[in-house]
Protein backbone atom coordinates (compact mmCIF):
# COMPACT_ATOMS: atom_id res chain seq x y z
CA UNK A 1 0.00 0.00 0.00
CA UNK A 2 1.38 3.11 -1.15
CA UNK A 3 2.47 5.67 1.79
CA UNK A 4 -0.16 8.84 2.30
CA UNK A 5 0.96 12.07 1.45
CA UNK A 6 -0.10 15.16 2.89
CA UNK A 7 -1.88 17.61 1.33
CA UNK A 8 -0.31 20.69 0.15
CA UNK A 9 -1.11 23.35 2.55
CA UNK A 10 -0.69 27.05 2.30
CA UNK A 11 2.48 29.04 3.04
CA UNK A 12 2.35 29.77 6.54
CA UNK A 13 4.05 33.08 5.79
CA UNK A 14 0.73 34.61 4.05
CA UNK A 15 -1.00 36.19 6.80
CA UNK A 16 -4.40 35.15 5.08
CA UNK A 17 -3.25 31.41 5.15
CA UNK A 18 -3.89 31.63 9.02
CA UNK A 19 -7.55 31.77 8.99
CA UNK A 20 -8.77 31.95 5.29
CA UNK A 21 -7.83 28.07 5.01
CA UNK A 22 -10.32 27.42 8.01
CA UNK A 23 -12.95 29.45 7.40
CA UNK A 24 -16.23 29.22 5.03
CA UNK A 25 -16.78 30.99 2.17
CA UNK A 26 -20.07 31.75 3.48
CA UNK A 27 -19.07 34.21 6.67
CA UNK A 28 -15.84 35.40 4.35
CA UNK A 29 -18.35 36.70 2.00
CA UNK A 30 -20.42 38.05 4.77
CA UNK A 31 -17.01 39.50 6.62
CA UNK A 32 -15.73 41.29 3.40
CA UNK A 33 -19.37 43.21 2.89
CA UNK A 34 -19.88 43.91 6.34
CA UNK A 35 -16.46 45.20 6.40
CA UNK A 36 -17.63 48.02 3.79
CA UNK A 37 -20.75 48.90 5.67
CA UNK A 38 -19.04 49.28 8.79
CA UNK A 39 -17.02 51.70 7.31
CA UNK A 40 -20.21 53.53 6.01
CA UNK A 41 -21.13 53.20 9.77
CA UNK A 42 -17.65 54.88 10.60
CA UNK A 43 -20.20 58.21 9.49
CA UNK A 44 -21.43 57.88 13.17
CA UNK A 45 -18.35 59.09 14.27
CA UNK A 46 -17.84 61.37 11.60
CA UNK A 47 -20.86 63.00 13.13
CA UNK A 48 -19.19 63.82 16.62
CA UNK A 49 -16.25 65.93 14.72
CA UNK A 50 -19.43 67.08 13.06
CA UNK A 51 -21.32 68.34 16.35
CA UNK A 52 -18.08 69.58 17.60
CA UNK A 53 -17.80 71.98 14.73
CA UNK A 54 -21.25 73.09 15.44
CA UNK A 55 -20.60 73.85 18.63
CA UNK A 56 -17.23 75.55 18.24
CA UNK A 57 -19.44 77.44 15.81
CA UNK A 58 -22.26 78.25 18.41
CA UNK A 59 -19.99 79.17 20.94
CA UNK A 60 -18.26 81.81 18.99
CA UNK A 61 -21.83 83.16 18.06
CA UNK A 62 -22.79 83.57 22.08
CA UNK A 63 -19.31 84.88 22.64
CA UNK A 64 -19.82 87.96 20.06
CA UNK A 65 -23.29 88.30 20.97
CA UNK A 66 -22.38 88.83 24.39
CA UNK A 67 -20.14 91.60 23.73
CA UNK A 68 -22.32 93.24 21.03
CA UNK A 69 -24.95 93.22 23.89
CA UNK A 70 -22.44 94.63 26.62
CA UNK A 71 -21.97 97.66 23.84
CA UNK A 72 -25.73 97.84 23.76
CA UNK A 73 -25.97 98.07 27.55
CA UNK A 74 -23.33 100.08 28.12
CA UNK A 75 -24.70 103.24 26.03
CA UNK A 76 -28.22 102.75 26.91
CA UNK A 77 -29.52 104.52 29.19
CA UNK A 78 -30.19 102.81 32.62
CA UNK A 79 -33.78 103.28 32.66
CA UNK A 80 -33.84 101.31 29.01
CA UNK A 81 -31.63 98.50 29.96
CA UNK A 82 -34.75 96.29 31.24
CA UNK A 83 -37.13 96.67 27.82
CA UNK A 84 -33.85 96.72 26.25
CA UNK A 85 -32.41 93.31 28.79
CA UNK A 86 -35.64 91.56 27.42
CA UNK A 87 -35.51 92.40 23.77
CA UNK A 88 -31.98 91.25 23.19
CA UNK A 89 -32.88 87.75 25.21
CA UNK A 90 -35.93 87.29 22.73
CA UNK A 91 -34.09 87.81 20.03
CA UNK A 92 -31.37 85.64 20.92
CA UNK A 93 -33.43 82.84 23.14
CA UNK A 94 -31.02 83.35 25.76
CA UNK A 95 -31.33 84.18 29.18
CA UNK A 96 -29.35 87.60 29.91
CA UNK A 97 -28.31 88.35 33.28
CA UNK A 98 -26.73 91.96 34.42
CA UNK A 99 -24.61 91.46 37.41
CA UNK A 100 -22.81 93.68 39.22
CA UNK A 101 -19.25 93.41 40.03
CA UNK A 102 -19.89 91.16 42.66
CA UNK A 103 -22.24 88.80 40.65
CA UNK A 104 -24.88 90.72 42.57
CA UNK A 105 -27.68 89.49 39.95
CA UNK A 106 -28.97 93.62 38.41
CA UNK A 107 -31.60 92.01 35.74
CA UNK A 108 -32.52 88.69 34.74
CA UNK A 109 -34.47 88.39 31.28
CA UNK A 110 -36.35 85.61 32.66
CA UNK A 111 -37.64 87.63 35.45
CA UNK A 112 -38.51 90.37 33.11
CA UNK A 113 -40.75 88.33 31.04
CA UNK A 114 -38.30 87.09 28.49
CA UNK A 115 -38.32 83.36 27.45
CA UNK A 116 -37.81 80.70 30.42
CA UNK A 117 -34.53 78.78 30.67
CA UNK A 118 -35.94 75.64 31.58
CA UNK A 119 -33.75 72.16 31.79
CA UNK A 120 -35.03 69.25 30.31
CA UNK A 121 -35.60 66.89 33.75
CA UNK A 122 -34.41 63.16 31.59
CA UNK A 123 -36.47 61.22 34.23
CA UNK A 124 -39.42 62.20 32.16
CA UNK A 125 -38.29 61.33 28.69
CA UNK A 126 -39.23 58.49 26.69
CA UNK A 127 -38.22 55.59 25.52
CA UNK A 128 -36.62 56.89 22.29
CA UNK A 129 -35.25 59.77 24.04
CA UNK A 130 -33.60 57.64 26.83
CA UNK A 131 -32.20 55.03 23.64
CA UNK A 132 -30.95 58.44 21.68
CA UNK A 133 -28.84 59.43 25.37
CA UNK A 134 -27.44 55.69 25.70
CA UNK A 135 -25.94 56.20 21.80
CA UNK A 136 -24.74 59.73 22.57
CA UNK A 137 -22.78 58.39 25.73
CA UNK A 138 -21.60 54.93 23.81
CA UNK A 139 -20.25 56.70 20.87
CA UNK A 140 -18.32 59.42 23.21
CA UNK A 141 -17.08 56.81 25.15
CA UNK A 142 -15.85 55.20 21.90
CA UNK A 143 -14.07 58.58 20.39
CA UNK A 144 -13.05 59.77 24.19
CA UNK A 145 -15.00 62.96 23.60
CA UNK A 146 -13.92 65.39 26.34
CA UNK A 147 -16.14 65.65 29.06
CA UNK A 148 -18.20 69.11 29.28
CA UNK A 149 -19.13 69.72 33.25
CA UNK A 150 -22.51 69.18 34.46
CA UNK A 151 -24.82 72.49 34.56
CA UNK A 152 -26.05 73.12 37.74
CA UNK A 153 -26.30 76.50 39.51
CA UNK A 154 -27.93 75.51 42.35
CA UNK A 155 -25.57 73.30 43.45
CA UNK A 156 -22.05 75.45 41.49
CA UNK A 157 -23.42 78.46 42.06
CA UNK A 158 -22.55 81.11 39.17
CA UNK A 159 -20.25 80.19 36.14
CA UNK A 160 -17.16 81.89 36.40
CA UNK A 161 -17.49 83.38 33.35
CA UNK A 162 -18.23 86.85 34.49
CA UNK A 163 -14.79 86.39 36.47
CA UNK A 164 -12.57 85.63 34.18
CA UNK A 165 -14.53 88.38 31.58
CA UNK A 166 -13.79 90.78 34.62
CA UNK A 167 -10.04 89.66 35.21
CA UNK A 168 -9.28 88.89 31.35
CA UNK A 169 -11.10 92.16 30.00
CA UNK A 170 -11.89 89.76 27.28
CA UNK A 171 -15.06 87.79 26.27
CA UNK A 172 -15.23 84.62 28.10
CA UNK A 173 -17.43 81.22 27.50
CA UNK A 174 -18.18 78.41 28.63
CA UNK A 175 -19.46 74.97 27.39
CA UNK A 176 -21.39 72.53 30.00
CA UNK A 177 -23.56 69.45 29.85
CA UNK A 178 -27.24 69.35 31.22
CA UNK A 179 -28.66 66.42 32.60
CA UNK A 180 -30.18 65.24 29.36
CA UNK A 181 -27.03 65.40 27.80
CA UNK A 182 -27.43 68.81 25.68
CA UNK A 183 -25.05 71.67 25.64
CA UNK A 184 -25.41 74.49 27.66
CA UNK A 185 -23.24 77.53 26.50
CA UNK A 186 -22.55 80.11 29.09
CA UNK A 187 -20.48 83.55 27.85
CA UNK A 188 -19.56 86.99 29.52
CA UNK A 189 -18.57 90.30 28.84
CA UNK A 190 -17.68 93.12 30.67
CA UNK A 191 -19.30 96.65 30.70
CA UNK A 192 -17.15 100.29 31.23
CA UNK A 193 -18.49 100.00 34.78
CA UNK A 194 -16.89 96.54 35.39
CA UNK A 195 -20.62 94.94 35.29
CA UNK A 196 -21.03 91.80 33.35
CA UNK A 197 -23.12 90.58 30.62
CA UNK A 198 -24.08 86.74 30.93
CA UNK A 199 -25.20 85.31 28.25
CA UNK A 200 -26.67 81.20 29.07
CA UNK A 201 -27.92 79.36 26.34
CA UNK A 202 -29.41 75.52 25.94
CA UNK A 203 -28.15 74.32 22.56
CA UNK A 204 -30.74 71.47 22.02
CA UNK A 205 -30.82 72.03 18.11
CA UNK A 206 -27.07 71.04 18.10
CA UNK A 207 -28.00 67.70 19.95
CA UNK A 208 -31.51 67.24 17.83
CA UNK A 209 -29.55 68.26 14.48
CA UNK A 210 -26.66 65.69 15.28
CA UNK A 211 -29.67 62.95 16.27
CA UNK A 212 -31.08 63.28 12.76
CA UNK A 213 -28.98 62.85 10.95
CA UNK A 214 -27.61 59.75 12.93
CA UNK A 215 -31.12 58.55 12.42
CA UNK A 216 -30.95 58.98 8.58
CA UNK A 217 -27.55 57.38 8.73
CA UNK A 218 -28.88 54.58 10.39
CA UNK A 219 -31.64 53.83 8.53
CA UNK A 220 -29.15 54.20 5.32
CA UNK A 221 -26.68 51.77 6.64
CA UNK A 222 -29.46 48.93 8.27
CA UNK A 223 -31.06 49.41 4.39
CA UNK A 224 -27.64 48.63 3.37
CA UNK A 225 -26.88 46.15 5.65
CA UNK A 226 -30.02 44.14 4.85
CA UNK A 227 -29.53 44.21 1.30
CA UNK A 228 -26.16 43.30 1.61
CA UNK A 229 -26.68 40.13 4.11
CA UNK A 230 -29.18 39.06 1.73
CA UNK A 231 -26.79 39.33 -1.51
CA UNK A 232 -24.04 37.88 0.83
CA UNK A 233 -26.07 35.14 1.15
CA UNK A 234 -27.62 34.64 -2.60
CA UNK A 235 -23.95 34.76 -3.47
CA UNK A 236 -22.49 32.56 -0.97
CA UNK A 237 -25.43 30.04 -1.86
CA UNK A 238 -24.77 30.73 -5.47
CA UNK A 239 -21.53 29.73 -4.37
CA UNK A 240 -20.95 27.64 -1.96
CA UNK A 241 -23.88 24.93 -2.19
CA UNK A 242 -22.56 23.94 -5.54
CA UNK A 243 -19.24 23.98 -4.33
CA UNK A 244 -20.65 21.61 -1.47
CA UNK A 245 -22.01 18.77 -4.03
CA UNK A 246 -19.04 18.59 -6.26
CA UNK A 247 -17.13 17.75 -3.12
CA UNK A 248 -19.33 15.42 -1.72
CA UNK A 249 -19.72 13.95 -5.22
CA UNK A 250 -15.45 14.10 -5.31
CA UNK A 251 -15.35 12.43 -1.70
CA UNK A 252 -17.69 9.05 -2.79
CA UNK A 253 -15.83 8.76 -6.07
CA UNK A 254 -12.60 8.77 -4.00
CA UNK A 255 -14.26 6.31 -1.58
CA UNK A 256 -14.67 3.86 -4.37
CA UNK A 257 -18.60 4.83 -4.90
CA UNK A 258 -17.41 5.91 -8.35
CA UNK A 259 -19.99 3.71 -10.52
CA UNK A 260 -22.85 4.80 -8.45
CA UNK A 261 -21.83 8.36 -8.14
CA UNK A 262 -23.18 11.08 -10.99
CA UNK A 263 -21.22 14.41 -10.56
CA UNK A 264 -23.67 17.48 -11.35
CA UNK A 265 -22.23 19.25 -14.23
CA UNK A 266 -24.46 22.34 -13.70
CA UNK A 267 -25.27 22.84 -17.37
CA UNK A 268 -27.72 25.85 -16.49
CA UNK A 269 -24.23 27.80 -15.29
CA UNK A 270 -21.78 29.49 -17.81
CA UNK A 271 -19.35 30.80 -14.78
CA UNK A 272 -16.26 29.39 -13.49
CA UNK A 273 -18.20 27.04 -11.18
CA UNK A 274 -19.74 25.24 -14.07
CA UNK A 275 -16.74 24.44 -15.52
CA UNK A 276 -15.53 23.32 -12.96
CA UNK A 277 -18.40 21.06 -12.45
CA UNK A 278 -18.12 20.06 -16.23
CA UNK A 279 -14.39 19.36 -15.56
CA UNK A 280 -15.27 17.44 -12.72
CA UNK A 281 -17.77 15.11 -14.57
CA UNK A 282 -15.38 14.81 -17.39
CA UNK A 283 -12.63 13.91 -14.92
CA UNK A 284 -15.04 11.23 -13.02
CA UNK A 285 -16.16 9.82 -16.60
CA UNK A 286 -12.59 9.57 -17.93
CA UNK A 287 -11.44 8.03 -14.23
CA UNK A 288 -14.53 5.62 -14.48
CA UNK A 289 -14.26 4.87 -18.33
CA UNK A 290 -10.21 4.02 -16.91
CA UNK A 291 -11.24 2.01 -14.24
CA UNK A 292 -13.39 -0.18 -16.58
CA UNK A 293 -10.37 -0.72 -19.35
CA UNK A 294 -8.10 -1.91 -16.25
CA UNK A 295 -10.68 -4.48 -14.99
CA UNK A 296 -11.47 -5.56 -18.67
CA UNK A 297 -7.59 -5.99 -19.39
CA UNK A 298 -7.37 -7.44 -16.01
CA UNK A 299 -10.36 -9.70 -16.95
CA UNK A 300 -8.37 -10.34 -20.99
CA UNK A 301 -5.28 -10.90 -19.44
CA UNK A 302 -6.43 -13.80 -17.10
CA UNK A 303 -8.40 -14.97 -20.09
CA UNK A 304 -5.06 -15.21 -22.31
CA UNK A 305 -2.96 -16.23 -19.39
CA UNK A 306 -4.62 -19.28 -19.36
CA UNK A 307 -4.91 -20.57 -22.34
CA UNK A 308 -1.14 -21.50 -22.90
CA UNK A 309 -1.09 -22.80 -19.15
CA UNK A 310 -3.78 -25.37 -19.44
CA UNK A 311 -1.47 -26.22 -22.53
CA UNK A 312 1.83 -26.34 -20.38
CA UNK A 313 0.15 -28.16 -17.51
CA UNK A 314 -1.45 -30.55 -19.79
CA UNK A 315 1.40 -31.29 -22.01
CA UNK A 316 3.84 -31.50 -18.33
CA UNK A 317 1.36 -34.27 -16.47
CA UNK A 318 0.94 -36.09 -19.47
CA UNK A 319 5.33 -35.76 -19.76
CA UNK A 320 5.58 -37.90 -16.64
CA UNK A 321 3.28 -40.58 -17.87
CA UNK A 322 4.83 -41.36 -21.47
CA UNK A 323 7.71 -43.50 -21.91
CA UNK A 324 7.43 -43.02 -25.46
CA UNK A 325 10.65 -40.89 -26.79
CA UNK A 326 8.79 -39.29 -30.12
CA UNK A 327 5.99 -38.64 -27.48
CA UNK A 328 8.29 -37.55 -25.26
CA UNK A 329 9.78 -34.73 -28.04
CA UNK A 330 6.35 -33.61 -29.16
CA UNK A 331 5.72 -32.90 -25.92
CA UNK A 332 8.44 -31.23 -24.83
CA UNK A 333 8.23 -28.94 -28.79
CA UNK A 334 4.51 -28.37 -26.85
CA UNK A 335 5.81 -27.09 -23.55
CA UNK A 336 8.51 -24.95 -25.52
CA UNK A 337 5.68 -23.41 -27.79
CA UNK A 338 3.42 -22.51 -25.06
CA UNK A 339 6.58 -21.06 -22.54
CA UNK A 340 7.36 -18.78 -26.02
CA UNK A 341 3.70 -18.21 -26.15
CA UNK A 342 3.88 -17.02 -22.80
CA UNK A 343 6.77 -14.87 -22.98
CA UNK A 344 5.51 -13.45 -25.77
CA UNK A 345 2.00 -12.91 -24.54
CA UNK A 346 3.45 -11.20 -21.04
CA UNK A 347 5.86 -8.97 -22.95
CA UNK A 348 3.20 -7.15 -25.08
CA UNK A 349 0.60 -7.01 -22.11
CA UNK A 350 4.13 -5.72 -19.97
CA UNK A 351 4.44 -2.91 -22.75
CA UNK A 352 0.33 -2.13 -23.09
CA UNK A 353 0.56 -1.88 -19.71
CA UNK A 354 2.71 1.02 -19.26
CA UNK A 355 2.67 2.43 -22.53
CA UNK A 356 0.02 5.20 -21.80
CA UNK A 357 2.54 6.48 -19.09
CA UNK A 358 5.62 6.21 -20.95
CA UNK A 359 4.05 7.96 -23.85
CA UNK A 360 3.05 11.11 -21.99
CA UNK A 361 6.72 11.27 -20.53
CA UNK A 362 8.41 10.31 -24.23
CA UNK A 363 10.07 13.17 -25.97
CA UNK A 364 9.33 14.06 -29.61
CA UNK A 365 11.63 14.65 -32.42
CA UNK A 366 12.00 15.43 -35.26
CA UNK A 367 12.54 12.58 -37.67
CA UNK A 368 12.13 11.66 -41.39
CA UNK A 369 9.01 9.28 -41.44
CA UNK A 370 10.25 7.93 -45.01
CA UNK A 371 13.45 7.26 -43.81
CA UNK A 372 11.98 5.92 -40.78
CA UNK A 373 10.04 3.21 -42.83
CA UNK A 374 13.18 2.90 -45.33
CA UNK A 375 15.38 1.59 -42.61
CA UNK A 376 12.62 -0.55 -41.50
CA UNK A 377 12.14 -2.28 -44.43
CA UNK A 378 15.94 -3.06 -44.75
CA UNK A 379 16.57 -4.36 -41.36
CA UNK A 380 13.36 -7.48 -42.71
CA UNK A 381 14.99 -7.57 -45.92
CA UNK A 382 18.27 -8.71 -44.12
CA UNK A 383 16.71 -10.93 -41.49
CA UNK A 384 14.53 -12.48 -43.93
CA UNK A 385 11.43 -12.19 -42.17
CA UNK A 386 9.16 -11.38 -45.36
CA UNK A 387 7.95 -15.18 -46.02
CA UNK A 388 8.69 -14.41 -49.67
CA UNK A 389 6.51 -11.91 -49.32
CA UNK A 390 7.66 -8.40 -51.33
CA UNK A 391 7.61 -5.59 -49.67
CA UNK A 392 6.68 -2.05 -51.83
CA UNK A 393 7.60 1.19 -50.81
CA UNK A 394 5.54 3.74 -52.94
CA UNK A 395 6.77 7.73 -52.81
CA UNK A 396 8.06 10.48 -53.93
CA UNK A 397 11.58 10.05 -55.04
CA UNK A 398 14.00 12.20 -52.84
CA UNK A 399 10.98 13.25 -51.10
CA UNK A 400 11.03 14.35 -47.29
CA UNK A 401 8.60 14.00 -44.60
CA UNK A 402 9.36 15.66 -41.43
CA UNK A 403 6.90 14.56 -38.55
CA UNK A 404 7.61 15.26 -34.34
CA UNK A 405 7.53 11.53 -32.96
CA UNK A 406 9.32 9.37 -30.66
CA UNK A 407 11.01 7.51 -33.01
CA UNK A 408 11.10 4.15 -31.58
CA UNK A 409 7.51 4.00 -30.78
CA UNK A 410 6.36 5.20 -34.50
CA UNK A 411 8.65 2.73 -35.46
CA UNK A 412 6.51 -0.04 -33.71
CA UNK A 413 3.65 0.84 -35.02
CA UNK A 414 4.79 0.15 -38.62
CA UNK A 415 6.27 -2.88 -37.21
CA UNK A 416 2.85 -3.87 -36.40
CA UNK A 417 1.47 -2.76 -39.15
CA UNK A 418 3.94 -5.17 -41.48
CA UNK A 419 3.59 -7.98 -39.18
CA UNK A 420 -0.17 -7.73 -39.11
CA UNK A 421 -0.10 -7.66 -43.32
CA UNK A 422 2.73 -10.43 -43.65
CA UNK A 423 0.25 -12.74 -41.81
CA UNK A 424 -2.71 -12.38 -43.49
CA UNK A 425 -1.42 -12.37 -47.34
CA UNK A 426 -0.65 -15.37 -49.24
CA UNK A 427 2.74 -16.71 -50.14
CA UNK A 428 4.09 -14.49 -52.99
CA UNK A 429 1.72 -11.78 -52.38
CA UNK A 430 2.54 -8.01 -52.00
CA UNK A 431 2.52 -5.68 -48.86
CA UNK A 432 3.08 -2.34 -50.65
CA UNK A 433 3.51 0.96 -48.16
CA UNK A 434 2.49 4.34 -50.09
CA UNK A 435 3.73 7.18 -48.10
CA UNK A 436 1.41 10.66 -49.44
CA UNK A 437 1.38 13.99 -48.24
CA UNK A 438 -2.14 15.87 -47.86
CA UNK A 439 -2.22 19.00 -46.66
CA UNK A 440 -0.60 19.93 -43.41
CA UNK A 441 -0.94 15.64 -42.48
CA UNK A 442 1.08 12.87 -44.26
CA UNK A 443 -0.67 9.94 -45.06
CA UNK A 444 0.85 6.31 -44.48
CA UNK A 445 -1.20 3.40 -46.36
CA UNK A 446 -0.03 -0.47 -45.77
CA UNK A 447 -1.90 -2.39 -47.83
CA UNK A 448 -1.88 -6.21 -48.25
CA UNK A 449 -3.58 -9.14 -50.59
CA UNK A 450 -4.93 -11.22 -47.68
CA UNK A 451 -9.11 -11.41 -47.24
CA UNK A 452 -9.80 -8.14 -45.80
CA UNK A 453 -11.27 -6.83 -42.38
CA UNK A 454 -15.26 -7.29 -42.59
CA UNK A 455 -16.83 -4.45 -41.81
CA UNK A 456 -18.49 -4.91 -38.83
CA UNK A 457 -15.17 -5.74 -37.39
CA UNK A 458 -13.45 -2.96 -38.65
CA UNK A 459 -13.23 -0.79 -34.91
CA UNK A 460 -13.25 -4.41 -32.92
CA UNK A 461 -9.82 -5.29 -34.47
CA UNK A 462 -8.20 -2.30 -32.53
CA UNK A 463 -9.46 -3.74 -28.86
CA UNK A 464 -6.95 -5.24 -26.53
CA UNK A 465 -6.64 -9.41 -27.27
CA UNK A 466 -9.00 -9.07 -30.67
CA UNK A 467 -7.69 -10.90 -33.04
CA UNK A 468 -9.17 -12.42 -36.23
CA UNK A 469 -6.42 -14.80 -37.89
CA UNK A 470 -6.22 -16.71 -41.02
CA UNK A 471 -6.75 -20.32 -40.44
CA UNK A 472 -4.12 -21.78 -41.71
CA UNK A 473 -2.12 -20.10 -39.03
CA UNK A 474 -1.12 -21.83 -35.57
CA UNK A 475 -2.81 -20.62 -32.50
CA UNK A 476 -1.20 -18.49 -30.72
CA UNK A 477 1.64 -16.95 -32.70
CA UNK A 478 -0.08 -13.22 -31.89
CA UNK A 479 -1.72 -11.65 -28.11
CA UNK A 480 -3.89 -9.36 -30.10
CA UNK A 481 -2.55 -6.91 -28.55
CA UNK A 482 -0.22 -5.72 -31.99
CA UNK A 483 -3.20 -2.90 -33.42
CA UNK A 484 -4.02 -1.84 -29.82
CA UNK A 485 -0.61 -0.61 -29.36
CA UNK A 486 -0.50 1.11 -32.68
CA UNK A 487 -3.41 2.91 -32.24
CA UNK A 488 -2.63 4.06 -28.86
CA UNK A 489 0.96 5.11 -30.06
CA UNK A 490 -0.62 6.84 -33.12
CA UNK A 491 -3.32 8.70 -30.68
CA UNK A 492 -0.34 9.69 -28.55
CA UNK A 493 1.33 11.53 -31.89
CA UNK A 494 -2.01 13.77 -32.32
CA UNK A 495 -2.66 11.07 -35.66
CA UNK A 496 -5.08 8.75 -36.75
CA UNK A 497 -5.50 4.80 -37.18
CA UNK A 498 -8.34 3.08 -38.97
CA UNK A 499 -8.97 -0.10 -41.70
CA UNK A 500 -10.70 -0.19 -44.97
CA UNK A 501 -10.87 -2.35 -47.70
CA UNK A 502 -9.17 -1.61 -51.32
CA UNK A 503 -10.51 -0.60 -54.15
CA UNK A 504 -8.40 -1.54 -56.84
CA UNK A 505 -8.83 -5.59 -55.83
CA UNK A 506 -11.94 -7.54 -54.53
CA UNK A 507 -10.10 -8.66 -51.72
CA UNK A 508 -7.31 -7.20 -49.03
CA UNK A 509 -6.57 -4.64 -46.28
CA UNK A 510 -5.55 -0.92 -46.19
CA UNK A 511 -4.31 0.48 -42.86
CA UNK A 512 -4.45 3.75 -43.41
CA UNK A 513 -2.30 6.16 -40.54
CA UNK A 514 -2.23 10.11 -40.75
CA UNK A 515 -0.04 12.17 -38.88
CA UNK A 516 1.01 15.62 -38.85
CA UNK A 517 3.66 17.26 -40.70
CA UNK A 518 6.44 19.05 -38.45
CA UNK A 519 6.02 22.81 -39.36
CA UNK A 520 9.67 24.15 -39.65
CA UNK A 521 9.34 26.23 -36.43
CA UNK A 522 8.98 22.95 -34.96
CA UNK A 523 12.63 21.83 -34.61
CA UNK A 524 13.49 25.17 -32.56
Amino acid sequence: MAPATASPRSDPRDPTARWSDQVSLTPRILAVNVFALLLLGGGFFYLDSFRTRILDSRVDQVRREAGLMAEALATAPKAARPALLTRLARDTGARLQLLAPDDAVLLDSEQLGGPAFTLVDPRTDGLSQRAARWLDAGIDFIVRAPSSPTYDPARNGMPPDPDMARSTHALSATVWRAPDRTPVITAAAVLPNRSTILSTINARDITERVRVERYRLSLVVLTALLISVALSLFLARTIVDPLRRLARAAVRVRLGRAREVVVPRLPERRDEIGMLARALSDMSLALRARIDATEAFAADVTHELKNPLASLRSAVDVLARVDDRDAQARLLAIVADDVHRLDRLITDISEASRLDAQLSRAKFERIDLIAMIEGLLAQRNQRGSTRGIRLHLDLLPGAEVPVMAEGARLERVFDNLLDNALSFSPDGGIVSIAVRRIDHDVEVRVEDEGPGVPAEAREAIFRRFHSVRPSEEAFGKHSGLGLAIARTIVEAHQGSIAVESREDRLSGARFVVRLPIAERDDSA
